[in-house]
């Protein structure tokens, strides 16, 4: 019976019976070379070992295997332990023909299991290059997100330091138009600080020493004490308001945004109002040299 050729041969083979069997069901006993092929192409399958149950219509004598018959019949191609002759009649197979039998659908299978590995070779090639060709494509796009994002930060990082320096000169601007006003509104300043020296001089035993000291102090040199309690110190010049002092902790005095604060002599103890803002810093006694310190005008209402 052909399906008994086949299922010997593949057991000839080397094939586990169970694996024979399922390959000569699943191609319909078509032949030995269809079975191979089914068992090259299924032997990684999970389920290739569990026992095989032959479906109900592979009954050994049916239509099938007497088309497979009829085909080797007129061919007088081996058949199982029989050959059967072109006149019909059937012998049985020597131990050499097997053997003949055996090798030749052995250098069939290598043929095949060759051809298969050529092709797998193939298509992993292919698959290998696309791969690549997709790694490649993707690397592209995550450089160029880069790029992007690097040219973003690179426009911010401008644009903050430009809102930085605009931010900057704002304030410069603003105090040089602090002072220009206030040099306005105490133009006259001078003849008014001068009424002390001139009333000073006559109590000068000298009369010539302490007036020219006096007059060689166009500056005045203030260290002022922080909330924090660090200290800054600044050179102003003597005509300048007390409120220029107060501009230049403002910027540079890292006090909080919107806080209300003063300024305190701390010997003797004074502390200035609004009215001593306007009021030059020669007049307030603070040149050549004094130390403010910085207050929050609530805290010191509470203490007065």
């Amino acid at each position: 019976m052909a399906a008994l050729t086949t299922l010997e041969s593949l057991l000839e083979m080397g094939f586990d019976r169970n694996r024979a069997e399922r390959a000569v069901a699943s191609t319909g006993n078509q032949g030995i070379e269809q079975a191979m092929d089914w068992l090259m192409e299924h032997e990684n399958d999970p389920d290739i070992d569990e026992p095989f149950v032959p479906p109900a219509e592979n009954v050994v004598g049916g239509a099938v295997e007497e088309q497979s018959t009829s085909e080797f019949a007129d061919t007088g191609e081996e058949i199982g332990g029989d050959i059967i002759n072109p006149d019909g009649t059937k012998r049985p197979m020597t131990e050499e023909e097997k053997r003949e039998q055996v090798k030749r659908l052995e250098e069939l299978m290598r043929f095949k299991q060759a051809e298969r590995r050529e092709r797998e070779k193939a298509e992993e090639i292919e698959r290998e290059k696309t791969r690549r060709k997709q790694g490649q494509e993707l690397q592209q796009i995550r450089q160029k997100l880069q790029d992007d994002d690097m040219k973003k930060l690179a426009d911010l990082r401008r644009k903050e330091k430009m809102e930085d320096k605009l931010a900057r000169q704002r304030v410069k601007d603003k105090i040089a138009r602090d002072r220009e006003e206030r040099a306005q509104k105490f133009g006259g300043g001078t003849s008014f600080s001068s009424t002390p020296t001139s009333q000073q001089s006559p109590t000068s035993p000298t009369g010539q020493g302490p007036p020219p000291t006096k007059r060689e102090y166009d500056e005045s040199r203030i260290q002022i004490r922080l909330l924090d309690g660090s200290t800054i110190t600044a050179v102003f010049k003597a005509q300048e308001p007390l409120a220029a002092v107060r501009v230049y902790v403002q910027v540079n005095g890292n006090t909080p945004e919107g806080l209300d604060f003063s300024l305190l002599s701390p010997y003797p103890r004074h502390l200035y109002t609004e009215l001593d803002m306007e009021k030059p810093l020669k007049e307030l006694g603070l040149v050549p040299s004094a130390v403010l310190v910085v207050t929050k005008i609530k805290n010191e209402e509470s203490s007065l």
